[in-house]
């Protein structure tokens, strides 16, 4: 079998599924559509007129998302940290393409997608497919061809969609069965999208849409505009988590040191309680959604929480009696949650709170340890806070605009993501997502990962584009690049961004932090409790990849004349060695690796066979080998290593003999051989 420098036929995946369910309506490999019509029987929507969204170019979006890309993936070890162990990576790119070719490694295989796709208000629009070939568009944009989108092309909202459906029906294929998106965006698009989403991903599947306040309006017109909105929908929502749920909360964190440190300044009590209380009084507008939590003991910070009483239904009757008046406490109108058993523990270890007196219902202690976190359809957050994470980062003036907060992308990993998921953000940006997973592993010693990836849109080419508030912004990055000594490029700032973050983290792992003074409280200083686990591994590396051609030629099929023979000699000579000359053997294991469905991140080491050099992929899921001149005794020897699959050079073996010996040889062996 041969390797083709094509990605996945998604048409063919979708027609194997279909086959799957109705193999019946499947002659010859052809769909019989009038027998799947009958299948369906009165489930068909027979009425001319229907409910339907579509635009202009609705209709050529779809074979965009279809057609196969003939691009790959290189890698680019020096721009990266820590690239053979790494789990992460960076993707430098148009996200349509790279989509296309993450299709066969990641199918699947993503538990959280965020994305932040450009806001639609008719300026600087880069995204702007060509429907005939996607590559050359890609290369369009990255030799500095930016295209505005006014709203007098009379397209202001159809450019945006045929911009956004190909790449969510891409998305789509690569997310779990279990797993959702977020998409951030405001009030230009937010019905178009959620209509979009619901043909996507199914209306049945729309999870929530979360009211972001994120911002104060100082100059309202009519209706101050303070918001913005995350749409959630779940690849399958039957099969999405129950509950969301998160342990991760930076006022908790603090709440709990807050109460650790009163805990050890006053033994007394009473004196603990006052001196919390004067503390707390003074900080409570900034402790939402903690700001119940207004009671301490030597246990810790806890808040009275009225779940003591059963819900719906009669529960249990017994006397609690109160520890002052010694008198039966008020029962809840349809009793207790709990038998009587459970009560007694819960007094054993002081976790009911009473009133005065006995006719206060009881409540239920609640620690401040033990508190989970919705995820609720408000979240405030102050916008701003974006734009100082990135001067933080860089201390430099603003070198990028609108940045997404950490804390955002924090909440939301934490609410869906556990150890070992993959996010991906294929509006990469800043490197937000990134930075957010990198900082949610510091705190709760995880291991999430991640795959950004970013259209290197030139800053120069912007800067002459862009209005005079951006034109700043852009000049600010550009200066910044020039004193790194890097390209002009948006990614490199993402790329930069990572390795700074990525070092501040390993350095907070290494060093102490020092005790914390709490006289004062801000959201904006507030940490997180230092992980118990000091021996988990950080992985703060990224491994980067850039879009290309791919490393394999392609048969040229432009038609000529029957009787030039020497052009039909050339084309024959040319494929003779299918690898491009200035192509390394590590660009070609990497393409491998995506077309066989192989992440990215699996190991890649090399291995010497007899002199000949050949590649190692996963602890020998793959063995490839790329050389020429081989002989049947090394094609024995790449057997003894007992990998999975072996691929070879199309040229590797001198004729079609040895070829066929080397191909009985793996055969016996239960191992299959492939040619590039």
């Amino acid at each position: 079998m041969k390797i083709s420098g094509l990605s996945k036929d998604i048409e063919q995946t979708e027609r194997e599924k279909l086959a799957s369910v109705f193999p019946q309506c499947f002659v010859e490999g052809k769909l019989d559509i009038d027998k799947l019509l009958s299948l369906c029987g009165e489930y068909i929507l027979k009425d001319f007129e229907k409910y339907e969204f579509t635009w202009k170019g609705k209709s050529q979006c779809l074979p965009l998302a279809q057609q196969r890309s003939t691009a790959t993936l290189r890698p680019c070890a020096e721009e990266s940290v820590n690239f053979e162990t790494t789990q992460n990576l960076y993707i430098e790119g148009d996200n349509l393409e790279v989509l296309k070719l993450l299709q066969t490694s990641y199918f699947r295989r993503i538990k959280m997608i965020y994305i932040d796709p450009p806001y639609n208000t008719g300026n600087d629009f880069v995204y702007e497919d060509d429907f005939k070939d996607p590559l050359e568009r890609y290369r369009e944009v990255t030799s500095q061809t930016t295209k505005s989108n006014p709203e007098a092309m009379g397209r202001f909202h159809t450019n945006w969609l045929n911009m956004m459906y190909p790449r969510l029906r891409l998305a789509a294929n690569l997310l779990r069965d279990d797993g959702v998106i977020f998409i951030s965006i405001d009030d230009h698009e937010v019905h178009n999208l959620r209509k979009l989403c619901d043909e996507v991903f199914g209306e049945e599947n729309f999870v929530g849409n979360i009211v972001w306040n994120n911002a104060t309006d100082n100059n309202p017109t009519q209706i101050a505009t303070e918001h913005e909105y995350i749409i959630c929908y779940a690849k399958s929502r039957i099969q999405a988590d129950a509950v969301w749920k998160t342990k991760i909360s930076a006022i908790k964190d603090l709440l709990i040191e807050v109460g650790l440190d009163f805990i050890q300044k006053y033994p007394n009590p009473n004196v603990l309680q006052e001196a919390y209380t004067k503390w707390f009084r003074t900080n409570k507008d900034q402790l939402w959604p903690l700001d119940r939590y207004k009671y301490i003991d030597h246990d810790g910070v806890y808040t009275g929480s009225q779940s003591v009483h059963n819900p719906g239904r009669e529960g249990y009757r017994y006397d609690v009696l109160h520890p002052i008046t010694k008198k039966a406490c008020k029962q809840p109108l349809l009793g207790y949650r709990f038998p009587q058993a459970t009560m007694d523990d819960l007094l054993s270890k002081n976790k009911i709170l009473f009133g005065e007196d006995h006719n206060k219902i009881i409540e239920l202690k609640v620690y401040a340890k033990d508190y989970e976190e919705k995820l609720s359809s408000i979240f405030e957050l102050d916008g701003r806070i974006g734009s100082y994470d990135l001067k933080e980062i860089f201390s430099e003036r603003p070198i990028f605009s609108n940045p997404k907060p950490v804390q955002l992308i924090e909440r939301l990993a934490s609410f869906i993501m556990s150890e070992d998921d993959i996010a991906l953000d294929f509006f990469a940006g800043s490197a937000t997502t990134a930075h957010a997973l990198m900082k949610l592993n510091e705190m709760d010693s995880k291991n999430r990962r991640y795959i950004c990836i970013q259209l290197p849109e030139n800053l120069d080419a912007n800067l002459s584009s862009s209005n005079s508030k951006a034109k700043e912004t852009i000049k600010n990055a550009i200066a910044f690049l020039d004193s790194i000594q890097k390209p002009h490029y948006l990614t490199e700032i993402g790329k930069e961004r990572l390795r700074r973050v990525g070092a501040q983290l390993q350095e907070s792992q290494s060093v102490k932090k020092p005790a914390k003074q709490h006289n004062q409280l801000s959201l904006m200083a507030a940490t997180t409790s230092e992980s118990s686990e000091e021996s988990h591994f950080l992985d703060t590396g990224f491994k980067v990849f850039k879009l290309d051609s791919s490393n394999l030629k392609i048969w040229d099929s432009t038609p000529f004349p029957e009787d030039d023979l020497l052009s039909i000699s050339n084309r024959l000579h040319n494929m003779i060695d299918r690898i491009k000359p200035d192509r390394t053997d590590l660009d070609v294991v990497y393409e491998i690796m995506l077309k066989m469905g192989v992440p990215l991140t699996c190991s890649v080491s090399q291995v010497d066979i007899s002199g000949k050099t050949a590649w190692s992929v996963g602890d020998f899921l793959l063995l490839i080998c790329l050389s020429d001149g081989l002989t049947v005794e090394m094609i024995e020897e790449m057997a003894n290593y007992a990998p999975g699959q072996i691929i070879l050079a199309e040229n590797a073996l001198p004729d079609d003999t040895a070829m066929s010996n080397a191909y009985y040889i793996l055969r016996d062996r239960n191992i299959e051989v492939k040619l590039v």
